[in-house]
């Protein structure tokens, strides 16, 4: 389906690790804390490709290395050792970790969005919903004013944010609506890449089926490749071509979704598929 084209995204041996290390560290692949030295591998080796068009899910509990992954590939986090590369980056042939803070700006602003669990990451709270997706235009080079206005209002109609309330700030929104909000910025320079970290977290169940609906609906109006974090294999089943489960800091399993979600090899996966029943 996506496994002959070239990767949007290609990520090899990401590691990200909190402590020194030690040869101890190895000798426990369970668990991401060693024992002997206290290090704790957030990230253990991962690799993966996201093909053009394609919604790749990662799951896993809480603390498996999910998040640690996605703000590694936005540069919220320094990682140990890996690399990454982007289509349209230097022709894919540059590590985004290698490259200069303004490539990594240009990058953030052009290339990749970000959609954060925790929308007071992501959105200035004090700002209008409009000014949020201007600022992100700025950042990319935008000057005209009538243009961002329209552009912002483009993106708000999209996400099923009322024009109305263009000028209010996020904070004045629910949960659901700083998520769309949000993810409204982040498509705001047409990203090849959209990064979703959690995003149904904490929200009502007909809010997060909104959410959901909505970025079913991004992904068939705009052809962007998703990474798509959560918790939830049930999120993970509704919106993910192929899904990574992550334990520990490491995949344990890949494949199609569902073939992930028929014949899971890895004992955590089939104890994630029996809680889905």
């Amino acid at each position: 389906m996506f496994l002959n084209e070239t990767p949007v995204l290609s990520v090899k041996h990401l590691t990200v690790r909190y402590g020194e290390g030690c040869p101890e560290c190895s000798k426990n692949p369970e668990k991401n804390r060693c024992s002997i030295c206290g290090t704790i591998w957030a990230a253990n080796d991962l690799s993966f490709d996201v093909y053009p068009g394609e919604v790749l899910g990662i799951v896993g509990e809480s603390g498996s290395g999910k998040t640690t992954l996605m703000r590694t590939l936005y540069f919220d986090f320094a990682p140990t050792s890996g690399s990454a590369v982007l289509r349209d980056f230097k022709d894919g042939q540059k590590n985004i970790w290698d490259a200069s803070p303004a490539e990594q700006r240009t990058i953030k602003n052009n290339i990749m969005g970000m959609v954060y669990q925790n929308p007071a990451l992501g959105l200035r709270m004090d700002f209008s919903a409009a000014s949020n997706i201007a600022e992100k235009l700025i950042a990319a080079g935008s000057r005209n004013a009538n243009r961002m206005t329209a552009r912002a209002e483009e993106l708000l109609k999209a996400v099923e944010i009322p024009t109305s309330r263009m000028s209010e700030p996020p904070k004045n929104f629910s949960g659901g609506m700083q998520q769309r909000v949000q993810i409204s910025k982040a498509l705001a320079n047409n990203p090849a890449i959209l990064l979703l970290d959690e995003v149904t977290t904490g929200l009502d169940l007909s809010v997060q089926a909104k959410v959901l609906d909505l970025i079913r609906k991004i992904r068939a109006d705009y052809g962007i490749s998703i990474l798509l974090v959560s918790h939830d294999l049930a999120v993970i089943r509704m919106l993910a071509d192929r899904t990574a489960v992550m334990l520990d800091g490491r995949i344990a399993e890949s494949g199609l979704t569902d073939q992930i979600l028929e014949d899971p090899q890895h004992m955590f996966t089939q104890q994630l598929v029996h809680s889905l029943i």
